[in-house]
């Protein structure tokens, strides 16, 4: 028994017949999603024509890849992913310069580690480092009960606040930048976990209260509750220096990425987070989330830790570290006592940002980023 079949029907038979690149532009209009879901190879040069049943159109060539980013651009509105809108990245005072963290070891003797933070920023300075950061708490032990004990009155000045009056003599003298670490600081009846941050000129540039307080219970390995004796700070923080723009955080503020996007947003070229986190959490989380924030941001990002006393009532993981806005770790050390230097490059910010330009590939029509701190401003 003989079949007879039709023959098949040519491929695209309802598309106009026309060249490769004119198919390409007919498909992607059937299916406009492609514009936005198909690979991001730029495509060839193509014709754009009013009409596919013109015989001879007037060709307006323009590159396909282009239309593309700029119809995404307009639809995902980036711009709208920060409220209010990100401030361009300022042009820092300096391109290169060296930081230095000093990750110092701390006993229950304030003199002592007063004298000794003294001789460290000393020594920094003597490397070359024009900033000179140092670890949370780092004139006390860290537990709730110290606290109080060793909380400064930081207003009050002179023999009031040690610690502070140290930093600022030190960093006029040196002509250093210095990001101060935290102390306790004693104000009315609230006790706050603060970092002072101090220019050339000795001058207090800024002063950020932790926000985040390090509330947490991990059965059979660690419980802390910096609420007990600790009020949260109410302010982000962020810094025009000799040495650029700088945000601050303290330790468990790097947890929450918001505020390292904030910061970001509002131009910093680096953040700096003192910080002691503990045995527990930091061999899993401490690299992670400096490499995170730095990458995700697109900015440097350097913490500085208290060196390990396994005798201590809280023992401190260590491993003060720099990373580059890539995610890149720049430099780092173990627990013990030391001070590292790393050279900061700003010209590696706008270089990242090109390669990368997740500012602009942002879907400010999904999600948006509200400083509220701006925005009260700004009414």
């Amino acid at each position: 028994m003989l079949c007879h079949t039709s023959p098949p029907p040519k491929p695209h038979s309802h598309l106009p017949n026309r060249c490769h690149n004119e198919m390409r532009l007919a498909l992607s209009l059937l299916r406009p999603s492609a514009l936005l879901t198909s690979s991001i190879q730029p495509f060839p040069l193509i014709t754009k024509t009013k009409t596919f049943s013109t015989p001879n159109p007037s060709p307006v060539r323009l590159p396909l890849h282009r239309l593309r980013f700029t119809t995404m651009a307009s639809a995902y509105k980036p711009e709208a992913a920060r409220v209010p809108p990100a401030v361009d990245l300022p042009t820092p005072p300096v391109t290169k310069f060296k930081i230095a963290l000093c990750q110092l070891s701390v006993t229950s003797d304030k003199p002592r580690n007063i004298q000794h933070a003294r001789k460290a920023i000393e020594e920094a300075a003597g490397k070359g480092a024009q900033l000179i950061v140092l670890p949370e708490i780092w004139n006390s032990p860290y537990l709730s009960d110290s606290f109080p004990v060793y909380a400064e009155d930081i207003e009050a000045g002179g023999d009031a606040a040690p610690s502070f009056s140290m930093l600022s003599e030190a960093a006029k003298q040196l002509k250093v930048t210095i990001v101060g670490g935290s102390i306790p600081e004693r104000c009315g009846d609230h006790i706050y976990n603060t970092c002072c941050v101090f220019g050339t000129d000795g001058q207090l540039m800024g002063k950020h209260r932790k926000i985040h307080l390090f509330d947490i219970d991990i059965p059979g390995k660690i419980t802390f509750m910096e609420s007990k004796t600790l009020t949260a700070g109410q302010t982000p923080t962020i810094v025009d220096t000799e040495v650029g723009r700088i945000g601050i955080g303290i330790c468990y503020d790097i947890r929450f990425q918001e505020l390292a996007m904030l910061y970001a947003a509002r131009g910093a070229h680096l953040l700096c987070y003192p910080g002691a986190f503990n045995m527990t959490t930091g061999p899993l989380h401490w690299e992670l989330l400096q490499r995170a924030r730095a990458a995700d941001n697109q900015l440097y990002f350097a913490t500085c830790s208290p060196a390990r006393d396994t005798s201590a009532g809280y023992t401190a993981w260590g491993h003060s570290t720099v990373v580059g806005p890539f995610g890149e770790v720049l430099a780092t050390t173990e627990h013990e006592e030391t001070i590292i230097v790393a050279e900061i490059d700003y010209s590696l910010l706008e270089q990242r940002r090109t390669h990368l330009p997740l500012g602009k590939q942002r879907r400010g029509d999904l999600y948006q980023l509200v400083d509220v701190q701006r925005l009260s401003s700004q009414k």
